[in-house]
């Protein structure tokens, strides 16, 4: 059984409608699914916990404030973006894939969930204009690769109203062992287990790092 309690475990204070959007979210994906593969038929059965609480592990570690602008680069059917934009609603989010069917599935979902704050578009990250104060991504590729394409779209401006101490910056989801990956990044890189914040199995090997400007 798909269980969004799962959701409501971690993230007790949502609103009525925020609860109502992370309960949409399974119907809507497995009717795309059905007709456009973008996530692993095996992980529907565990859509909540592989797709978006691990989107929302993001959270767990920086609250976007009223007025950011968020970036998901690479974002497939719209991880971790949509998540974070049902739980952030006064934040700004724009999703980007190069891939035309997998923008047509974020498209549809936003659509059917009402929501304002995000924008979508089918693009390379290297062709956008627009900063940011946050690049988020999801495994898209190694970070010596990721690191270049997006850290001109970063605000290097401070943002004006936070009281933590996140700068603006790159919020990466990603597995297993990043010691090999990271060795020679020559960059300042925070990594924090998920472990820490979800008792899930699943979450033993996979980290939030993140690349503070």
């Amino acid at each position: 059984m798909i269980e969004v309690s799962l959701i409501y475990k971690y993230f007790p204070n949502l609103s009525e409608q925020q609860q109502q959007q992370f309960a949409a979210l399974y119907k809507l994906y497995d009717d795309w699914n059905s007709k456009i593969n973008v996530i692993s038929r095996k992980d529907m059965a565990n859509f909540y916990e592989r797709h978006v609480l691990h989107s929302l592990a993001i959270a767990q570690i920086v609250d976007f404030e009223a007025g950011d602008k968020i970036l998901d680069v690479g974002t497939g059917g719209g991880f971790p973006g949509i998540p974070l934009a049902i739980l952030y609603p006064e934040a700004d989010f724009m999703l980007v894939d190069s891939i035309a069917k997998k923008i047509k599935v974020v498209e549809a979902v936003t659509e059917a969930l009402a929501l304002k704050n995000v924008k979508y578009q089918q693009t390379r990250v290297e062709n956008l204009e627009d900063s940011y104060n946050f690049v988020l991504a999801r495994a898209v590729t190694e970070i010596q690769k990721f690191y270049p394409w997006v850290r001109k779209r970063i605000i290097k401006k401070p943002r004006a109203t936070t009281e933590s101490d996140f700068r603006n910056g790159i919020l990466y989801l990603k597995g297993g062992d990043l010691k090999e990956e990271f060795k020679d990044f020559k960059h300042h890189v925070r990594f924090y287990p998920i472990q820490d914040f979800f008792e899930e199995e699943f979450f033993d090997t996979k980290k939030v790092v993140y690349i503070p400007f």
